[in-house]
């Protein structure tokens, strides 16, 4: 039985064999890098895999200089964009940013689903940076139609500080509950 190797273990692989000079160079490598693992026609692989295509600019930005600079943990992505100079950063960002946001097929949560997300965002006022419709702006990522499991990974990481590249984020997500955090990623996918 052949066994079937994960894409972002590959790739994590290849990259730390490659010596420098044959690293990817251009907008188009790179840009080729990223869609192995967030997906050539921007739905990822892998449901706990962040959609990047149509992600706000500044907030792409900030996540490769956190990676970058080990200020976010990913073992995936730290290598990764440990090889990209800040003008790769600045390329990749505004050709994402500019990209469709793909449609995923998440079901609408259903109401009681919704309530409970409804009533967490007035306690915690997720809508006061991610904007009205979740779409976020500037450096604030858009939540609207992420994979659930990606958003309810990320928020319970935020939770225990496991993700500590934005503390404002971990203080919100520690005063939130488990369950409201759980009908917020659910409620966020269907939207």
């Amino acid at each position: 039985m052949q066994r079937k190797t994960k894409p972002i273990a590959l790739l994590g692989a290849l990259i730390a064999l490659a010596p420098a000079a044959a690293r990817a160079v251009s907008l188009e490598d790179n840009i080729a890098m990223c869609g192995a693992c967030h997906g050539e026609n921007g739905v990822p692989q892998e449901k706990t895999t962040p959609v990047i295509w149509g992600q706000t600019e500044g907030y792409l930005y900030l996540q490769l200089r956190d990676y970058k600079n080990g200020d976010r943990k990913n073992d995936q992505m730290q290598p990764v964009a440990g090889e990209l100079a800040r003008e790769d950063m600045f390329a990749l960002a505004k050709y994402f940013a500019q990209k469709p946001w793909p449609k995923l097929g998440q079901p609408a949560a259903p109401r009681d689903v919704e309530l409970i997300a409804r009533r967490a965002n007035g306690s915690v006022g997720c809508t006061g940076c991610h904007q009205g419709e979740y779409q976020g702006e500037g450096t604030q990522p858009r939540l609207a139609g992420q994979w659930k499991e990606y958003t309810l990974q990320s928020m319970l990481d935020f939770r225990t500080q496991t993700r500590a590249n934005n503390p404002g984020m971990s203080d919100l997500m520690k005063a939130t509950s488990e369950a409201d955090i759980k009908a917020m990623a659910e409620y966020l996918a269907g939207l």
